[in-house]
């Protein structure tokens, strides 16, 4: 009897925390120190990495770094990256991150009910960080991972990162750019 209970639990626990995906990525808003604002929408026909952190995590800082060296490698085709702080007093610590790491892309602040309503996490867990989504060029979330998911933050996270990136770089099929499929000759 308790086994049951425990996996009928352990199922409506899962039902819970699991984020729709694909969805539609709604348009968030990325304060930038200086009072400028960074925005998903911006970066609409690229593909975006939307990662939150806490700027003294070193899981956090240690994806940024695999992030900085995608954004360099993949810039150029279309990957486009944007962080946001979101620990109590954010605002006053990304400076001193963004001069630490010198990241190649946007690092603004949000407060954690953005963060956690972008990512459709419950609001009645703590999340595990960071929270990192990836967005296709039609601005549609393909892909999310919070920083417990053993799978995809591993020994192989740059790789991971490089996969999912690579991924969503692809030419659509039937797109502009796409491998035309060869079209047999009519036989006379």
């Amino acid at each position: 009897m308790r086994k049951g209970v425990f996996a009928l639990f352990a199922a409506s626990a899962a039902l819970l925390t699991a984020a729709d995906v694909p969805r539609p990525s709604p348009d968030l808003v990325v304060h930038l120190n200086g009072g400028g604002k960074a925005t998903v929408g911006q970066y609409r026909g690229k593909v975006v990495a939307v990662c939150f952190i806490l700027t003294t995590c070193p899981h956090c800082q240690k994806t940024i770094g695999f992030l900085i060296k995608a954004q360099n490698d993949y810039g150029p085709r279309g990957f486009q990256v944007l962080a946001s702080a979101i620990q109590g007093g954010a605002e006053q610590a990304v400076p001193g991150f963004i001069q630490e790491f010198h990241p190649t892309f946007p690092v603004g602040f949000n407060d954690v009910r953005t963060a956690m309503d972008y990512m459709q996490h419950p609001p009645f867990l703590n999340p595990h960080m960071p929270l990192l989504a990836f967005v296709d060029r039609q601005g549609v979330i393909r892909a999310q991972h919070e920083g417990d998911d053993p799978k995809f933050f591993s020994d192989d996270l740059e790789q991971n990162i490089r996969k999912q990136v690579e991924e969503l770089l692809k030419p659509a099929a039937g797109s502009k750019g796409a491998a035309k499929k060869a079209v047999p000759k009519k036989q006379s």
